[in-house]
């Protein structure tokens, strides 16, 4: 047999399959390739978890213990909410979107636009009116008479502002208390003259211990989880 008639042997069946369709899947994982690579950014843009992480290390900070509990902890906890938040979400994306396109019965550009439908709304109720109307205004577009009409290049910078809006804001609201916990102590030190004593040695247990009392885990993750 001559070396021609062997490369079409090796050729043929590997041509026949792309032909058949087969040669889909490997488009199919090209894409989830892809998509793994972006699954941080889209993690940060388009999800619950920006707010989430914020609102954790402002308690952090406001509890004095900048160190505990630790960024894995608290990136895991963020990532265990997120996926709570985001499970109606994701659940309708695979009935809708991820579900038909890996069955062939919808092509890629109609998946990502019904994935959208899902996540849009998602995005659309949790963007305040006036981020939304500023990249209008600075991408001098008319604002749509419907939500699922906002394309993408306004909804995720406006969600993404609305989020950090949002999360300093609950963030404020876990400094505050604590903050006058500090001035307590440090006023009461002083009016006593232990002006050697640091305050944080005396308030740092008493923010601590204030927290646990008032189930501060289970209200601030209650919280984090109803705002959504």
């Amino acid at each position: 047999m001559s070396a021609a008639a062997q490369v079409a042997r090796v050729v043929e069946p590997g041509f026949q399959l792309a032909v058949n369709g087969d040669g889909s899947a490997a488009v199919k994982v090209f894409l989830f390739l892809t998509a793994l690579s972006f699954a941080s950014a889209a993690l940060t843009c388009l999800t619950s978890f920006t707010r989430i992480v914020i609102v954790l290390s402002f308690l952090r900070q406001a509890l004095g213990t900048p160190q505990m509990p630790p960024n894995p902890v608290i990136i895991g906890l963020s990532l265990a909410l997120t996926g709570f938040v985001m499970a109606p979400t994701a659940s309708r994306i695979q009935a809708e979107a991820l579900g038909p396109y890996l069955e062939d019965r919808v092509s890629s550009g109609d998946a990502l636009q019904r994935a959208w439908t899902p996540l849009g709304e998602f995005m659309s109720r949790q963007t305040r009116n006036e981020d939304l109307a500023l990249f209008f205004d600075l991408g001098g577009q008319g604002r749509p008479s419907r939500a699922d009409g906002v394309p993408p290049t306004v909804a995720i910078p406006a969600f993404m502002v609305s989020e950090l809006t949002t999360a300093f804001r609950m963030g404020l609201f876990l400094f505050v208390p604590l903050v006058l916990v500090d001035l307590l102590v440090s006023t009461i030190l002083l009016s006593l003259g232990m002006m050697m004593v640091p305050p944080t040695l005396v308030s740092l247990p008493l923010k601590v211990g204030i927290f646990l009392l008032a189930d501060g885990w289970h209200l601030v993750v209650a919280s984090l989880a109803r705002s959504f």
